[in-house]
């Protein structure tokens, strides 16, 4: 098997030994893996490089492995997520669980258990991200109303009152989902680009601002303001909710 087809998993722990005897066991299950000791290297490393799995021990000695989830999404750094602590308590389980974590195990763990939990993992990563058009749109996503027109994602439409159909594109439909899921709120293009294309598209904000122009030339055509989303000069955009 080539290292191109190898999945990588970044094993974030701070116990030297125990992490070089599951990158020692994943070598044997057929994947590569990355070690991080600190959190900062684990953020550095997932920041500038793709990976299939994060193994995140909750007590790094930097950070918590909590603190460091949170830090990657806000970076929109989505990478699956399995907790290792010797930790059990339920609490901590489930806000884990509840921040996006894909899996939770706790020390001492038996490796074929890992494994067997790692391509679980892997296989929901692998079919989750099917039904996705762009970073943050799915065509599994729920219609929803904006600016008076109600969006179809499953089609790929936009339905306007007066009963007419529009198909939109794959970028249309990302930026519309990123708008809607942050209202009253100003974007900046990046933050928008970021989300939409994903944190290493080389995308610019003229780019940007032609779609946003082709949405509005949109809603015009069929009699719809498009008031409510405004571009905040100098720094992007905001859509205000009434």
């Amino acid at each position: 098997m080539s290292n191109q087809s190898k999945p990588l998993v970044v094993i974030a722990e701070d116990e030297k030994d125990m992490a070089s005897m599951i990158a020692a066991q994943l070598e044997v299950a057929g994947m590569q893996s990355q070690i991080c000791h600190e959190a900062a290297h684990a953020h550095r490393f997932l920041k500038n490089n793709f990976a299939n799995l994060l193994l995140l021990d909750l007590h790094l000695p930097d950070s918590s492995g909590f603190s460091l989830m949170e830090k990657l999404r806000n970076s929109g750094i989505e990478v699956p997520v399995i907790f290792l602590t010797g930790d059990n308590t339920e609490v901590k389980k489930v806000k884990g669980l509840e921040m996006g974590g894909d899996d939770y195990i706790t020390k001492p763990f038996g490796f074929p258990e890992l494994i067997a939990r790692i391509h679980a993992v892997l296989r929901r990563a692998e079919t989750s991200g099917d039904a996705l058009i762009t970073k943050n749109a799915s065509t599994m996503d729920e219609e929803f109303n904006f600016c008076g027109a109600t969006i179809n994602p499953h089609r790929l439409e936009i339905e306007f009152p007066d009963g007419d159909l529009e198909k939109i594109g794959r970028k249309e439909l990302g930026i519309f989902v990123f708008l809607q899921a942050n209202p009253d709120t100003i974007l900046t293009r990046k933050n928008l680009i970021h989300s939409v294309w994903g944190m290493h598209a080389d995308v610019r904000s003229r780019s940007l601002d032609q779609y946003i122009v082709k949405i509005r030339d949109l809603y015009k055509r069929h009699g719809l303001s498009t008031d409510a989303f405004r571009t905040v000069h100098g720094v992007g955009y905001i859509y205000d909710v009434p």
